[in-house]
């Protein structure tokens, strides 16, 4: 029997299984040089790992859905370098399970917004945010200020980072409760956002 374009279109199946064999090539093609690019799998120079407070403040982060309207990822864009900074690179975000990626920009990309407000700014917009812009909708977060930072499994969670590749030492695992006591998740949230972008210093 002749094999043809026309047989393939009439057999639903095999269509299918050779769509998910095209799609799977090429996915391969794609993705598995990535590994092998020190560029992505390397961290930029004078990159760390998260600290406990600023690793609790990142699950936070996640936990509230902020990546829903904020991105973590400038492209190599004139629009978006000239508002926001150094265009990100993957070293940066070696670190980051999962990243923080996406274009979604209901609010400002995050990626730079590291030491660009003082703590008391991000205490108050995070608090109401139309305190300090008018004009947006951001959802108030007061309930952060009231919630002790410590939700007793941080040390679980580095451990569990160490066996990815995470470098945190024995010690800094050992101190990290004693890190978050008598912060609060607003602490921690804030000591997350202060660090994004700190890292990159120069084109890489």
């Amino acid at each position: 029997m002749k094999f043809s374009h026309s047989i393939i279109e009439k057999n639903l199946p095999l269509m299918i299984v050779l769509i998910i064999v095209t799609i799977s090539i090429g996915g391969l093609v794609e993705i598995v040089p990535l590994y092998f690019q020190k560029s992505t799998t390397e961290p930029v120079a004078g990159l760390k790992p998260y600290t406990a407070l600023q690793l609790t403040g990142r699950d936070i982060y996640v936990r509230e859905g902020c990546y829903n309207c904020h991105s973590q990822m400038i492209r190599p864009f004139r629009a978006e370098t000239e508002r926001y900074g150094h265009y990100s690179v993957a070293g940066e975000f070696v670190y980051d399970r999962p990243f923080q990626w996406g274009s979604k920009r209901t609010g400002p990309d995050l990626a730079r917004v590291g030491g660009r407000y003082t703590d008391e700014w991000h205490r108050v917009h995070l608090i109401n945010p139309r305190d300090l812009v008018p004009e947006s909708n951001m959802p108030g977060y007061p309930w952060l200020a009231r919630t002790p930072a410590d939700d007793g499994s941080i040390q679980a969670k580095m451990r569990a980072l160490v066996k990815l590749g995470h470098p945190y030492t024995a010690e800094q695992i050992d101190k990290a409760p004693e890190e978050l006591k008598d912060r609060t998740e607003m602490d921690a949230v804030i000591a997350y956002l202060q660090v994004l972008g700190t890292s990159l210093s120069k084109p890489q």
